[in-house]
């Protein structure tokens, strides 16, 4: 597996210290922001996901793999009336990433990024390191920094 992607570039050129982690991406798994914190020993509620949706425009939002992106309070964080999730050929032209390997960092085309603010409870959070069974560590506070991200309540 490259440990080389466009994500973990991104993070080294801010200066963002992060730890990688690596497991067996199961392409079958019903969830796979769930079926990687099992793979690693992490508690889910600080894996997060990573989602692409429309709300106006295109968005990413980054929540705990446990739990699911409430559409109406990303639309109001976002400042719109309404949010979608998109569909994993849209997800994928927008970010560059394959699913399963999409991360917030180094994007093909820079989105707005909205945060989970329970998430942040955690000094450290983990997300994928855009690679399918790539995730990477770091402090919350350089994820919200460096994406330029909003906190909301999006759960």
């Amino acid at each position: 597996m490259a440990k080389s992607t466009p994500a973990t570039r991104a993070l080294e050129k801010d200066g963002v210290v992060f730890k990688l982690h690596e497991y067996q991406y199961d392409p079958n798994a019903e969830k796979v922001g769930m079926q990687a914190a099992e793979a690693l020993g992490i508690e889910p509620q600080r894996l997060l996901k990573t989602l692409i949706a429309r709300a106006g425009d295109a968005v990413c939002a980054l929540v705990p793999s446990d739990r699911e992106v409430n559409l109406k309070k990303l639309a109001a964080a976002a400042g719109a009336k309404s949010a979608v999730m998109l569909g994993a050929a849209d997800a994928e032209r927008i970010t560059g990433y394959k699913v399963g390997g999409i991360s917030p960092f180094g994007q093909k085309k820079r989105v707005p990024v909205f945060i989970e603010k329970s998430a942040l409870d955690f000094p450290l959070i983990v997300m994928n390191g855009g690679q399918r069974g790539l995730q990477v560590e770091l402090a919350g506070e350089d994820a919200v920094r460096v994406l330029n991200a909003k906190v909301a309540e999006i759960c």
